[in-house]
């Protein structure tokens, strides 16, 4: 019984090393250096070449080198026995919150404003807004989305979240789906949480925007797949919307020939928000090895149907 490493853009070595470490008696093998394919049982994964996974018969499990599990169902031929599950972790979930945080407090105080001007060495003061009288919705509600709105609350921001039902949660509330219009009018701060499925894909689009609070703001950490580009920068330009921070694109690294990089009002971070370190989560990817050799259920298995 073997475990895959494939990875196109993390070093897949460095995740063999903390696995190896935990129990040194692991067979590994690292895509594309494959001589045993019908040992592989289990494969750790981030963003494989599609179709790959057709090549493995016995292949049992996929497992997300990160909280996210787009980059694997995306692929049309994905075997359909195989479980997927994606990464739950405290420290992924903390730097994601405090990322956020970093944002909200930039775009309340006026920072990237500030940055502008320094490029063009112009003196302008600008009045902020504290977090007290800044709006903020979440859209996706789950353990990232509620993790941040812990972080936001206790800094003092007006924050609200938006989910499939609504809710109230640690006092903040939580709109459902058929409340969405009502969740957008009072959002000032966009922050785009959500998984990716066919019901999300683009639903970051000129439409919603203007549906938000006058001088609203994006910050997308979610899945460049929510976004709609062209609408952005027309919403952005026409004033439905005052800027966006984006840490994640449909296509990435995201090509020099793209107009988000000279757009004045756009903020962009290479997906970097929060990343998985492999030492942090070795403990939980060997648990469910462990657990799908004994045929008991895995840890944060996604409803692939669903997608998350």
């Amino acid at each position: 019984m073997s475990i895959l490493l494939v990875s196109t853009s993390r070093d897949p070595k460095q995740w063999a090393a903390s696995l190896k470490e935990k129990n040194d008696a692991l067979d590994i093998q690292i895509y594309p250096d494959v001589d045993r394919p019908e040992d592989v049982e289990f494969a750790i994964s981030w963003k494989h070449p599609e179709g790959l996974y057709q090549e493995y018969p016995n292949l049992k499990v996929i497992a997300s080198m990160g909280a996210g599990v787009n980059h694997i169902l995306k692929d049309e031929q994905l075997p359909k026995y195989v479980k997927v599950t994606r990464i739950v972790d405290d420290q992924l979930t903390k730097d994601m919150s405090q990322f956020v945080l970093l944002q909200c407090l930039a775009v309340s105080r006026n920072l990237f404003k500030h940055l502008n001007d320094q490029s063009s060495k112009s003196w302008n003061t600008k009045p902020y807004q504290t977090p007290e009288k800044t709006s903020v919705g979440i859209m996706g509600f789950g353990v990232l989305g509620q993790a941040a709105g812990k972080v936001l609350k206790s800094n003092g921001f007006d924050v609200i979240g938006y989910a499939n039902s609504s809710k109230t949660v640690d006092g903040i509330e939580v709109y459902g789906s058929d409340q969405q219009d009502e969740f957008l009018k009072n959002t000032q701060i966009l922050v785009c949480l959500l998984p990716v499925t066919s019901e999300t894909k683009g639903v970051l689009n000129l439409r919603l925007f203007e549906k938000l609070k006058q001088d609203a703001y994006l910050i997308n950490v979610a899945r460049g797949e929510h976004l709609v580009e062209e609408d952005l920068i027309r919403a952005i330009d026409q004033g439905a919307l005052r800027g966006a921070s984006l840490d994640v694109f449909q296509q990435e690294p995201l090509p020099e020939s793209h107009p988000f990089w000279s757009h004045e009002n756009i903020q962009i971070t290479p997906h970097i928000a929060s990343m998985t370190d492999p030492e942090s989560v070795a403990n939980q990817l060997l648990e469910n090895y462990r657990r799908m050799k004994n045929g008991e259920s895995l840890m944060n298995e996604v409803n692939v149907d669903k997608g998350y």
